[in-house]
Order: C-alpha cells, then sequence, then structure tokens
C-alpha cells in the first residue's frame, strides 16, 4: 500500500530515521522541518498523512495541528503526533487539537508502522469519496468541508460493548457528557444492536469473557450496515499483539486502560466528525447520482437515464420472451399555455402532469420526461392491447380534471396525444422502437389530438 508520508521535525536526525523506517516499507516520505512548510505542502494536496513533531521552533506542532484542521483544505488528512512529550496532558492537548493519534517516543516499528497503514487505509477511502463528490458542487450542493471543521464532534449515537459491569458504568457515565450511549454486555446481541441503531461509535472491549472481541470488530467491518461505523478498541496494557491485529482489520483506534476521561472523550469526538464527515460525502454522492439522473422539474427520470435503462429492458424482455410496451406522450397546446399564462404556469403544468402519470402506471414501469412537452413511458411484460388500455386510462385522467395554476388561483384544461407501441421482435433496436411510437404519436396529433394511437410491430 503506497501513500504519501510527510514527516515534520525540526531535528535532522529524527526525519532520517522515520524516512528510513516508511521508506523500508514502502511508503513515499516527503519531509519539512518547520510547521509552516509543512502547512504550505499540505495545501497543495501532496501528502496523505502527516507524522507531525510537537516541539519546533516556528510554530509548535499542537498549533500546526489545530490549522491545518480548522482548514477546510487540509482538515481530512490524518495528523500522528510523534514526540518525546509523554504526559497524559500533552497527549490530551494533542487530540484536542485534533491529531489523530498521539505517539510517543521511541516508537516501536510495528506500532508505527501498523497505525499508518491503518489511517492510510482511511485516508484513501476518503479521497475517492472527495473525488466522485466533486461534482456535486458543479451542480449546486454543498460541500461538506466547511460543516466538517465547525463540527464538535458531539451528540453522537454511540454503542458501548462490555461485559464488566464496573467498567461499562464508569465509561458510560463519562461518555454520556458529551453523548447518547448505548450499552450492551452482551458481545452475542451486540452486532444486531449495532446493525439497527444507527450508530456514530462502536466502542468494543477486547477482553469479553468467553467471546474474542476483535472477531466483534470484523463481523461489523463486514456487515453492510455498520461497515462504514468507526470502531474505538479498549484493551489492556499487555495487549499490543491483538491491538495491531485490530487495526488491520478494519479498527479506527484505540484506549488502553486505564481509560483517561478526557482522552476518551477525545478519541471519540474525532471518530465521530470523521464519521459525519464521510457519511456527507456518501450523500452527496449519491445525491449527485440522483440529480445527474432525474428531470429537476418533475422529478421523473430525465431523458439520458431512459436511454441507457431502455437498452437494458429491451434485453431482458428478448431474453425472457415477453412483451415490452412503449409510448410517447405529448401535451396538447402546451406553447400556448406558457403563452397565455407564462412560462410558471407551464411549470405547474408539467409538475401535476407528472403527479398524474406516476398514479396511473405501476412501480416497474419506467416514466420520464423526453424533453420539453413530450414523455416517455416504458412497460415490461405489457402487450399492445393492454398498454392501449393504461394510456386511455391516463388520457381521462389528464382531461378529466382542470389542471390548477399560479398557485390554484387559476384552473385550465389541459389535454395530452399518445403514439403507443410494443417491442416484440427479438434484437429490435431501440431507436427504431422510439421511432414507431413516435409516428404513432405524430397521427394522434394529427388526427385531432387528445387520442391514443397504436401501431404494432
Amino acid at each position: 500500500m503506497s501513500a504519501r508520508i510527510l514527516v515534520v521535525d525540526d531535528v535532522p536526525a529524527n526525519v532520517k530515521l522515520l524516512e528510513a523506517r516508511l521508506s523500508a516499507e514502502y511508503f513515499d516520505v516527503m519531509t519539512a522541518s518547520n510547521g509552516t512548510e509543512a502547512l504550505a505542502i499540505s495545501r497543495r494536496a501532496e501528502c496523505d498523512i502527516i507524522l507531525l513533531d510537537v516541539m519546533m521552533p516556528d510554530m509548535d506542532g499542537f498549533e500546526v495541528c489545530r490549522r491545518l484542521k480548522s482548514d477546510p483544505a487540509t482538515h481530512h488528512i490524518p495528523v500522528v503526533m510523534v514526540t518525546a512529550l509523554d504526559s497524559p496532558a500533552d497527549r490530551n492537548r494533542g487530540l484536542e487539537a485534533g491529531a489523530d493519534d498521539f505517539l510517543t517516543k521511541p516508537v516501536s516499528d510495528v506500532v508505527l508502522i501498523a497505525r499508518v497503514r491503518s489511517l492510510t487505509r482511511l485516508k484513501m477511502m476518503t479521497d475517492e469519496l472527495r473525488m466522485r463528490a466533486i461534482t456535486s458542487l458543479e451542480i449546486g450542493m454543498q460541500a461538506p468541508e466547511r460543516s466538517a471543521v465547525a463540527d464538535t464532534g458531539k451528540g453522537g449515537r454511540i454503542l458501548l460493548v462490555d461485559d464488566r459491569e464496573s467498567s461499562y458504568e464508569r465509561l458510560a457515565t463519562i461518555l454520556a457528557a458529551e453523548h447518547t450511549v448505548d450499552v450492551e454486555p452482551n458481545p452475542t446481541e451486540a452486532l444486531f444492536h449495532a446493525a439497527e441503531g444507527n450508530y456514530d461509535l462502536l466502542i468494543v472491549s477486547l477482553d469479553l469473557n468467553n467471546f474474542d472481541g476483535l472477531r466483534l470488530c470484523s463481523q461489523a467491518r463486514s456487515l453492510e450496515r455498520t461497515r462504514h461505523v468507526p470502531i474505538l478498541a479498549i484493551a489492556e496494557p499487555d495487549n499490543s499483539t491483538r491491538l495491531l491485529r485490530g487495526l488491520e482489520i478494519g479498527v479506527n483506534d484505540y484506549l488502553l486502560r486505564p481509560i483517561d476521561k478526557t482522552e476518551l472523550l477525545a478519541r471519540a469526538r474525532t471518530q465521530i466528525r470523521r464519521r459525519r464527515y464521510t457519511d456527507h460525502l456518501r450523500d452527496n454522492v449519491q445525491n449527485s447520482i440522483e440529480m445527474a439522473i432525474t428531470d429537476a422539474l418533475t422529478g421523473l427520470h430525465n431523458r439520458r437515464y431512459m436511454e441507457s435503462h431502455l437498452a437494458t429492458l429491451a434485453e431482458q424482455a428478448a431474453t425472457r420472451g415477453k412483451p415490452l410496451a412503449l409510448m410517447i406522450l405529448d401535451i396538447d397546446y402546451f406553447k400556448s399555455i406558457n403563452d397565455n399564462y407564462g412560462h410558471d404556469a407551464g411549470d405547474d403544468v408539467l409538475r401535476e402532469f407528472a403527479v398524474r402519470v406516476r398514479k396511473s402506471i405501476r412501480g416497474i414501469d419506467l416514466a420520464c420526461r423526453y424533453g420539453g412537452e413530450e414523455f416517455v413511458i416504458v412497460m415490461p411484460e405489457t402487450d399492445l392491447h393492454v398498454a392501449g388500455m393504461v394510456a386511455e386510462r391516463l388520457r381521462r385522467s389528464i382531461a378529466g380534471e382542470p389542471f390548477a395554476i399560479h398557485k390554484g388561483a387559476k384552473r385550465i384544461e389541459v389535454t395530452i396525444s399518445i403514439g403507443l407501441t410494443t417491442l416484440e421482435q427479438k434484437g429490435e433496436a431501440v431507436a427504431d422502437v422510439l421511432k414507431r411510437a413516435d409516428t404513432a404519436l405524430y397521427r394522434a396529433k394529427h388526427d385531432g389530438r387528445n387520442r391514443v394511437v397504436s401501431q404494432a410491430a
């Protein structure tokens, strides 16, 4: 796994030592001798993880970390403080500044590499989501960076899995000061509880009685509903081997007993902030996908989606030997509606038309806005006779009740013309089917509008 690691330290010997360790594991290593240089490199998006010393001349590591985490351009880059400072106060100060971890020198090679690999996986996943969400900015959606910077990490929902009463009572009391906490002392029920609870963080004791806590973590990573929920493991000080194994299988962070109250809260906030940020990225990606295939005015699928999905439906129909009906609908005299009542009224008609279309078709049918006032409905497993009945019912539903415009201030009569055909010849091009339906639509309009015309294959 290759990643670009930025080592920030003003002592050349320390830099060379870390550079040698990381290069031996095939990481690409960059270096900076002060905080200003580190911030500039980070803003240019040249690194994936930052290993940051605390004691530096121009700006200490705490301030560098605070600036990184408060900048929308760099807040997502994992920061590991690697320092000779070893007091709980220093550790908590680093975590409060936003550091993802705080390692005290001398750092074991195994621990360092395991932590870097774990954070590399996380960073690469986040980068992929960020890249896929870039288009959301282009279509007017709000980027999550600024809200992520402002997020305190408080108010999360946490599931604590621990079967030692004295332990979980103390931990739950600490966490309850900032979060909603559920305790699950039965590890066999924990996975079901986690899947159903929509949690922001799982805290799992690795010292469960008669149950392997790492197996629970692994199962949470393999289950779709808990795959992206961060996991904070808690272990005894002599359990470092299992903790390293936990980082390999997807544990995000860990704490050693005895648990420091401030450190527990700081690590929980860090994981919850990251969870919310990646969730927002995923939502942006999903919303941008939906917006790319949906007509913004009517909420129906757009022409791009119809053209790609129609080919799939036609292939399925041919493979199964089932008919496929297709109709093109055109709102009669739509231009005169815009001319006489304004384009706002035309939009009102299009929106209400889409509502009535949805009410007239099945869930498996595909309804799309083809362009302007033209719409296409594709009906799988439907022959020409049944499709004609559906088309006639839809025509009556449009003509039978006036359309409200100008927020209900006025109601106008609207009718539609429909051209209908079916795909019944295996291998027939969908373009030919659309052309045949369009020809039938032309006849409907030529014959006086407000009617359905069918044309068999």
